[in-house]
């Protein structure tokens, strides 16, 4: 069974910077699509970006606006989730989704962000 483990998570002010990291059990991203997502308290689980890991390729959610860049080192095997000018409704877990052809779909347990006013 594929394992993705997020790191990164805290607490920040607003206005800072976090980065979010995910690994894979697996040692290497041979998937096709990678992604984070978002779940604030009450709320349900909402797509924040996805890359194509192949090409690198990343598509966004409307509320990033510019806030957030998904990266990748293929050296380290890391996918990465850098989040910019945060604000308190960014407050959530946040998870790492990989996805393989055939509906192969895996999850991390999350990291918790918080974001103080």
């Amino acid at each position: 069974q594929v394992q993705l483990e997020e790191s990164g998570g805290g607490l920040v002010q607003q206005g800072g910077s976090l980065r979010l990291s995910c690994a894979t059990s697996e040692g290497s991203f041979e998937f096709h699509t990678v992604s984070w997502f978002r779940q604030a308290p009450g709320e349900e689980r909402e797509l924040i970006g996805r890359m194509w890991w192949s090409g690198g390729g990343t598509r966004y959610a409307d509320f990033v606006q510019g806030r957030f860049i998904i990266s990748k080192d293929t050296a380290k095997n890391l996918l990465y989730l850098q989040m910019n000018n945060l604000k308190p409704e960014d407050t959530a877990v946040y998870y790492c989704n990989a996805f393989r052809p055939g509906g192969l779909e895996y999850w991390g347990q999350g990291t918790q962000v918080t974001v103080s006013s």
